[in-house]
């Protein structure tokens, strides 16, 4: 039996009467109103139906049977394709509700007041990297259309072995450098050499959570360490677990607690790794952006017997929309990295990686690192100046964050997400514990994220939910 229509047709839109009656059917076939096996009209009546011409109507059709949603013969018109069932509700239901992707987001959305992982808009120079991004993208489509080399653009990794040279204290040659998506790009392509399934990892306690999430991922098994003010307990980590294949772990500046790996602990980290035939993956996530004194040196630059490798990315010191990082290879490394590279995870587009090497080669970086750092500064002191006087040594910068600390137990998660309502984003401390015996309660203000001319009001909504839980 023939499928009755009910199509509606707009003449005053812009949109060709073709594509109309074709959407309309196929919209009627994706929602289930026309089953697999239902006859259509045939393009004769359904034109004279419409007001159409019968043109029109079958060239609607052939649309669709391009698409693989009808199928035409003469002996049986033309009818729905078989399709797979579709279950009621599918279009309102979320794909995984309580997913790790939805938690993820959850964790990474914004913008907010205090929100961590993102750098200050207004510290960044948008007008002068717009123009070199432009100018990137006119060279690059202007190249011959040849498949770049996988390893990241050779601009950009002479630029990168300079800048660490410089400011990092590593010694190192273009080839040991490779251009990744971010930081995760960069864990994974790392992971990937190693090939360490089902090894222990050290990992900091607390730390990224997704980090460690990620390691798991990889088939690893995380051994949370314990962190304390010379960063992680390379003491514990041998008791416990001296058999471990790797550790990471972010030296500079610890995430989230802001401490920096003594020396004594980088060699004892160094000797262990050494011993072990271990390898050290160096988080490298805030670079720079020391604000007290200089940056300590990057764990690889103490690395004599090649088994550090150094992680960087430009997300928190340019933006993280780029989604570019880098790693620094041991020598015996560099050509398994190569490989893995152009296989499995080769380097980013070659636009944003130009422009990036021109910002760095120009000076542009460095000044805006000098520039963001004041501004850091700044922004740190008066959210300090605002807590302060209401909970006194409660609050302590750590790293890029200012830490809220509160009594152990308390409901951090909760408060965090009463306080999404006002915009405002502070991070739960508890949540970057590993090891539920020695979780803190604690809120990480992110000071990048608190502008001025808001942090006042912030803090009065903020403390006033943090009472109301106390209660």
């Amino acid at each position: 039996m023939t499928q009755p229509l009910h199509l509606a047709l707009d003449r005053s839109v812009r949109t060709p009467l073709v594509d109309q009656i074709r959407d309309g059917i196929g919209t009627a076939i994706e929602n289930g109103v026309l089953a697999p096996g239902a006859r259509l009209p045939s393009w004769q009546d359904l034109a004279t139906q419409l007001g159409v011409a019968r043109g029109t109507v079958k060239a609607a059709y052939e649309k669709l049977a391009d698409a693989q949603l009808v199928v035409a013969s003469r002996a049986n018109g033309t009818r729905v394709a078989d399709r797979p069932a579709r279950r009621a509700g599918d279009a309102d239901e979320r794909p995984d509700p309580g997913s790790f992707i939805d938690k993820y987001l959850e964790f990474m959305a914004g913008p907010a007041i205090f929100q961590m992982g993102v750098p200050a808009q207004q510290s960044l120079p948008a007008k002068l990297f717009s123009r070199v991004r432009a100018h990137a993208a006119r060279a690059e489509l202007g190249a011959a259309a040849l498949y770049p080399d996988p390893r990241g653009e050779a601009a950009l990794r002479r630029e990168i072995a300079a800048y660490l040279a410089i400011a990092r204290g590593i010694q190192c040659s273009p080839s040991q450098v490779l251009i990744t998506g971010g930081f995760a790009g960069g864990l994974g392509l790392a992971l990937r050499v190693l090939g360490l399934d089902g090894r222990k990892v050290w990992t900091e306690d607390p730390g990224f959570p997704y980090t460690r999430r990620g390691l798991e991922l990889a088939g690893l098994s995380p051994v949370p360490v314990p962190v304390d003010a010379d960063g992680i307990d390379v003491h514990y980590g041998v008791q416990h677990a001296a058999d471990a294949a790797a550790a990471v772990l972010t030296p500079g500046q610890q995430a989230p607690l802001g401490g920096t790996l003594s020396l004594p602990r980088r060699l004892q980290l160094l000797d262990w790794a050494a011993a072990q035939g271990a390898w050290i993956i160096e988080d490298d996530y805030l670079s720079e952006l020391r604000l007290e004194g200089r940056a300590a040196p990057a764990l690889a630059s103490l690395d004599r017997a090649g088994r550090v490798i150094h992680i960087g990315s430009f997300s928190k010191t340019i933006s993280p929309t780029l989604r570019l990082g880098f790693v620094v290879a041991p020598p015996s490394l560099v050509s398994r990295f190569a490989e893995i590279a152009a296989c499995l995870a080769p380097a980013p587009a070659s636009s944003i990686q130009l422009a990036t090497a021109e910002f760095l080669q120009d000076g542009h970086y460095l000044r805006h690192l000098r520039r963001t750092k004041r501004l850091y500064a700044s922004q740190r002191d008066g959210l300090l100046a605002h807590l302060r006087p209401r909970v006194g040594d409660a609050a302590a910068p750590t790293g890029l964050a200012v830490l809220l600390r509160l009594p152990d137990g308390s409901a951090d998660v909760a408060i965090a997400k009463e306080t999404a309502a006002f915009g405002i984003a502070p991070s739960p401390l508890s949540v970057w514990y590993a090891s539920p015996a020695r979780s803190r309660s604690g809120l990480l203000l992110g000071i990048a994220t608190a502008p001025p001319k808001q942090v006042a009001a912030a803090c009065d909504r903020l403390l006033a939910v943090v009472e109301r839980f106390r209660r």
